[in-house]
């Protein structure tokens, strides 16, 4: 292992226990480069919110968001462009995009995402965030599923299904969490059913606990086609790949699942899986994968009201 890719593999092991977890199911060609790529986008994230490997860093970042992002931007195509870079993050994402030739639109479609945290983005519909949760998990999945050897158009859908089911986990598990630094993801119309208004001071209001709750309960089980579609995805995938990705996707809706369960406390601590829990979900991923192996003739399972790339991006592009 050289040290771009000893690098990346610090960067997931520390930014993501549960995705390093699963991760490490990969062969070991696939598995280093599932590091660099998640070395990248963890890197954005840090970049755009201020922080390091999603933590607060000792002393607040208070430079420009706009030219952050603009850096980000320009890197990312220099690194498409194949100009030379020094920095080890971009190194590793050039080295992995070349290698499985990952086209040009699904980082910049990343990047998008992050823009709408820059620019302050308010979610109207469970619809916008949805076009949301595609930007900055569902391209993972599917800049995943390509290091994985997937090309199949079907296929990547499913892949994109999975990274916007981890997506609604996150957002119902971090809720507070992002009112604290002043982010809201819920959909406006969910909050106004709930007579909350559409501002952190109103979901940080202990008062308003209990419907913050019923809103979390609707995003987690708005989650749950989207796993269940990404099923007949893992199916095409190699069988080590499939072990890990079903391990991946046990663990992320187990959280939501806790969200569930907890109601009112859910915020009263992270929602996460122990170790033992981790492990119990590797073997379990295991079944998956074994069961998928029978799947393969129900990729065409229709995903009906399930969100769509090739038609939803064409008014937020």
């Amino acid at each position: 292992m050289d040290d771009v890719v000893a690098e990346a593999r610090t960067t997931i092991q520390q930014g993501s226990k549960s995705f390093a977890g699963a991760a490490a199911l990969f062969g070991r060609d696939m598995r280093e480069s599932a590091y660099m790529l998640y070395a990248w986008c963890r890197y954005c994230d840090d970049v755009i919110d201020g922080q390091e490997l999603g933590f607060a860093k000792a002393e607040e970042d208070t430079s420009d968001p706009h030219a952050r992002f603009e850096m980000l931007l320009e890197r990312t195509r220099a690194a498409y462009r194949g100009e030379p870079v020094n920095d080890p993050v971009f190194t590793s994402f050039q080295r992995v995009v070349q290698k499985h030739d990952v086209p040009e639109q699904y980082p910049l479609d990343l990047l998008r995402g992050f823009h709408m945290d820059v620019a302050e983005h308010t979610y109207a519909t469970p619809a916008d965030t949805l076009t949301y949760g595609y930007y900055v998990a569902g391209a993972v999945g599917v800049m995943m599923a390509m290091v994985m050897g997937v090309r199949d158009e079907h296929i990547l859908d499913r892949a994109c299904d999975l990274g916007i089911g981890f997506q609604l986990t996150n957002i119902s598990r971090d809720i507070i969490d992002d009112a604290r630094i002043e982010r809201i993801y819920l959909p406006r119309s969910w909050l106004e059913e709930e007579s909350v208004a559409y501002s952190t001071a109103a979901i940080l209001d202990p008062n308003n606990r209990a419907a913050i709750a019923r809103v979390a309960r609707r995003l987690v089980m708005e989650a749950e086609p989207y796993y269940a579609s990404s099923v007949y995805g893992i199916a095409h995938l190699p069988f080590r790949a499939a072990w890990a990705i079903a391990t991946a996707k046990r663990i992320y809706r187990r959280i939501g699942m806790e969200v569930l369960a907890k109601g009112e406390q859910a915020w009263d601590d992270r929602a996460g899986t122990s170790t033992a829990q981790k492990i119990g979900y590797v073997f379990l991923g295991l079944g998956d994968a074994i069961v998928s192996r029978f799947r393969k003739s129900a990729t065409g399972t229709p995903r009906t009201g399930l969100w769509t790339r090739a038609t939803d991006l064409v008014s937020t592009n």
